[in-house]
């Protein structure tokens, strides 16, 4: 967990330039011993920090942190479908807000966090990130109908981050079933979504989105798979601000429409986004044994569909691992 102190001292240094530890010390109303305390951890958070003597400290690269005044300012007349929470860190973001919804949190609720201590991906795996680097977000939707009638969300999901990417400037990103968004074959985010409720409803689905912004280099070492991140996708540095208003905004656009009619309007879309639509795969059971056919794309209730050599099969989110054939490397966050 990040201290109190390491977060604030940083927001102060996130612009890139330098400033002595006295000014910090002074602006916080600590010792100069204090901020070297705060700092001298940051490596540990994915933070390279330059320290010059007779000048100070300064960030390797600059610090986008949130501020919720501008996102809120960024979501305009939609600012109020959404109660928005910035931590500086929390363990899950997903795991914090489905306490909530146990607890009556309303829907549209929203807890974004600059770090998270034990960010999970799909099947327990776990999300890695930079302080800043990462856009790690979660949004608790209810919905009158049950679990059975949520069974294509993730996938609903994953559009509207595809549709979002395109309003950003990145307009090539691709869907992995069920929870992945690629670009060019590597990985640009990825989605987990847990359910509280009942059978026939009502139910609450928390949607915890992680979002690469950008992927240093000392991060690559860790994932077991190529990712990419924003920087590079859309030729720039992004407004992370601005990212999560754009996100949130086309996030409430299709879940209301999901709401009322499934995921069925959304296949066609999906599947022209779909990076395995018509290639051969490998399908990895919970057993231990593999199905290899063609991806024929999904159903309407979103369970992808594989030719083999027996006939069609279908395959649910939570069974199962895709792969292309020619992918050797374990995937992170499936």
């Amino acid at each position: 967990m990040i201290s109190p102190l390491t977060f604030k001292t940083l927001s102060l240094l996130a612009a890139g330039e330098f400033r002595s530890g006295q000014d910090l010390a002074a602006t916080l109303g600590v010792s100069r011993g204090a901020i070297w305390y705060a700092l001298r951890g940051a490596n540990e958070f994915g933070i390279e920090i330059h320290k010059v003597r007779g000048r100070g400290y300064r960030l390797a690269q600059p610090l986008s942190l949130l501020d919720l005044t501008e996102v809120l300012r960024e979501l305009g007349a939609h600012a109020s479908s959404f109660a928005l929470e910035i931590l500086d860190s929390t363990e899950s973001t997903n795991t914090l807000l489905m306490q909530r919804a146990a607890g009556g949190a309303a829907g549209g609720s929203v807890i974004a966090a600059e770090w998270q201590t034990h960010g999970r991906g799909r099947r327990g795996r776990v999300w890695h990130s930079t302080l800043g680097g990462a856009l790690t977000f979660s949004l608790l939707w209810r919905f009158q109908q049950g679990a059975g009638f949520l069974a294509g969300l993730s996938l609903a999901v994953g559009l509207a981050i595809a549709r979002s990417l395109a309003a950003l400037g990145v307009h090539d990103a691709g869907l992995k079933w069920p929870n992945d968004v690629m670009w060019r074959g590597r990985k640009l985010a990825g989605i987990l979504i847990e359910m509280q409720g009942d059978m026939l409803g009502p139910s609450a689905a928390v949607i915890g989105i992680g979002l690469n912004c950008r992927v240093p280099d000392v991060l690559h070492s860790r994932i077991d798979q190529p990712v990419v991140d924003l920087e590079e996708a859309g030729g720039a540095a992004p407004d992370r601000n601005r990212v999560l208003a754009v996100l949130l905004v086309e996030l409430e656009r299709t879940l209301l429409a999901f709401a009322r009619d499934g995921f069925a309007p959304l296949r066609e879309e999906w599947q022209r986004c779909h990076v395995y639509q018509r290639e051969a795969v490998n399908i990895a059971l919970p057993d231990g044994s593999k199905v290899s056919g063609t991806a024929e794309g999904v159903a309407e209730d979103g369970a992808l569909l594989i030719a083999t050599q027996t006939g069609q099969q279908r395959f649910h989110s939570g069974e199962v691992s895709v792969r292309a054939n020619n992918e050797q490397r374990a995937t992170n966050n499936e």
